[in-house]
């Protein structure tokens, strides 16, 4: 069974470049890895450098280091909460390896997080996407700092996908699949940036 949210892009366009990272529990448990994240992303920031440096240089050739470090940063902050994100809810019973891929375009960036998650924690996670695609991102951004600023344990935030569209303009969606008996569910989390 598959359901999506947001408008997912199951076929993208052919791409020019695309790096793929994957993290597999049987090596090492992933949460032991959550310091590793921002080496990770920025890995994937200076991967990305590399390849639109000439393109970004191109388009704003009197603000090249501006636009490409403010670019870079862009994509440093979303790796990292998506790696965070994938670690932190990550089924580790399962030998599924999670990983992230980040596509290069012309004119965009997509990311693409896919890690196995415990069966209770889809109907909770699904609810808030629902939240997001039907409410204000705004609003509800608002309302998830200040239900973390006071400590609220039973939010589950959300804060960083929220910054990211909200801070970042990302356009987010999900995709969810139940695989294998007994069923597991694999979760697909799409992030699109456009760049220019």
């Amino acid at each position: 069974m598959i359901q999506t949210f947001g408008e997912f892009l199951e076929i993208q366009p052919k791409q020019g470049e695309y790096l793929t990272i994957g993290f597999s529990p049987s090596c090492r448990p992933l949460k032991e890895r959550w310091q590793n994240n921002g080496l990770s992303a920025d890995f994937i920031a200076e991967y990305f450098r590399v390849f639109f440096i000439g393109k970004l240089a191109e388009i704003n050739q009197d603000k090249e280091d501006i636009v490409i470090n403010n670019v870079k940063d862009t994509v440093k902050y979303v790796a990292n909460e998506l790696l965070e994100n994938a670690m932190k809810f990550q089924n580790e019973s399962l030998p599924f390896t999670a990983k992230i891929v980040l596509s290069l375009y012309d004119d965009k960036l997509v990311f693409c997080v896919t890690n196995c998650v415990d069966e209770q924690q889809v109907e909770p996670f699904q609810r808030f996407i629902k939240s997001i695609l039907s409410g204000d991102p705004q609003e509800l951004y608002f309302k998830t700092m200040r239900s973390n600023a006071l400590g609220d344990d039973s939010n589950r935030s959300g804060l960083g996908l929220l910054s990211m569209i909200c801070d970042y303009s990302a356009k987010l969606s999900w995709k969810f699949e139940t695989i294998q008996t007994p069923p597991v569910t694999v979760v697909t989390t799409m992030v699109l940036l456009e760049i220019y």
